[in-house]
C-alpha cells in the first residue's frame, strides 16, 4: 500500500525555466542534425566542431536541467517520472564516489571516441551515422551532468567540492581536445579539404578548436566556480551525515540519534 502511494506521490511544480532548457535541448539538437549545419559538418572542420559542441555538450546540459522525466503521463505520473522517482530513491541511499567518476569517465570516453580522425572522417562519409552519435553522446551526458546540477526528482551524488573538482576535469578534457586539434601543424582531421581563396586549412582548424574551447567553458566553468563557493561558505551537511553515519556502522555502534547523552541506546 505505502508502495503504491510512493509511486503515484504528487511532484512539486517543475520551475517554468526548466521548461525552456528542454526546448533549447531540442532547438540544439535540430540545429545539429538538420541542414545547414549538418551539411557544413561534413565539408569544414569548425562546423564540425560546432556540431560536436551541441551535441557532446550543450544537448546533454539542457536536457539534465530540463528534466523531461517530470513531464510525462497526467499530472507528471508517466512511467518515466515513476522510474526516475525509483531511481533519486536509489541514488540518495547509495551515494558512491565510485559510482559518480564512472558516469564522468563514459561521458569523456565517448567524447573523446567520437571526436577522432576516425570517426569524423566516418561520420562525413556517412551521413546516418550522425544520429547515433546524438544518441550516444546524449546517453552518456546526462550520466555525467546527473552528477553535477540538479533534475528533479534526481540530485547528484556529490557534495559540492567534489562537483567542481568533476566538472573541472570534464573541462580540461574537452579543453585538451581542442588544443590537439588546433595546435597540430599537419592537420588534425584530414577529411576536409581547402581550395584556394576560401577559408584556409589554418584559419578552419583554429576556429574550430575556439569553438570546442568556448562551448566547454561556457558550460562547466560556471559549474566549477558555483560549486566552489557554495563549498566555501558552508560544508555539505548531507556529506557530513553520511560520513558519521559510516563511521558508526564501522565501529558497530548504534546511530548517534539513537544515544542518549548518557550513552544508553533509547528504548
Amino acid at each position: 500500500m505505502s508502495a503504491g502511494a510512493a509511486a503515484v506521490r504528487p511532484h512539486e511544480p517543475v520551475a517554468g525555466w526548466r521548461g525552456w532548457c528542454l526546448l533549447a535541448a531540442l532547438l540544439a539538437l535540430a540545429m545539429a542534425l538538420a541542414p545547414p549545419l549538418a551539411t557544413a559538418a561534413r565539408r569544414t572542420e569548425y562546423a564540425q566542431a560546432l556540431q560536436f559542441s551541441l551535441l557532446a555538450v550543450v544537448l546533454p546540459a539542457l536536457t539534465a536541467l530540463g528534466a523531461p522525466w517530470c513531464r510525462v503521463g497526467p499530472a507528471g505520473n508517466g512511467f518515466l517520472c515513476t522510474f526516475a522517482d525509483r531511481l533519486a530513491d536509489r541514488r540518495r541511499h547509495r551515494r558512491e564516489w565510485p559510482r559518480a567518476l564512472g558516469f564522468v569517465a563514459c561521458d569523456l570516453a565517448a567524447a573523446v571516441a567520437w571526436h577522432t580522425p576516425a570517426a569524423v572522417a566516418a561520420s562525413a562519409r556517412h551521413g546516418w551515422l550522425a544520429p547515433l552519435e546524438a544518441v550516444c553522446l546524449l546517453l552518456v551526458g546526462l550520466g555525467l551532468w546527473l552528477e553535477l546540477v540538479v533534475s528533479p526528482p534526481l540530485v547528484p551524488r556529490s557534495g559540492h567540492l567534489r562537483r567542481a573538482a568533476l566538472a573541472a576535469v570534464a573541462m580540461w578534457v574537452f579543453w585538451v581536445m581542442a588544443y590537439v586539434s588546433g595546435l597540430s601543424t599537419h592537420g588534425f582531421y584530414r577529411n576536409f579539404h581547402h581550395v584556394a581563396g576560401g577559408l584556409s586549412s589554418a584559419a578552419d582548424q583554429q576556429i574550430a578548436s575556439a569553438v570546442l574551447w568556448l562551448a566547454a567553458t561556457l558550460a562547466f566553468a560556471p559549474l566549477v566556480f558555483w560549486n566552489a563557493l557554495q563549498w566555501l561558505k558552508t560544508e555539505d551537511p548531507d556529506t557530513e551525515l553520511q560520513t558519521l553515519t559510516r563511521d558508526e556502522r564501522r565501529r558497530g555502534t548504534a546511530p548517534l540519534t539513537g544515544r542518549m547523552g548518557g550513552g544508553a541506546p533509547l528504548s
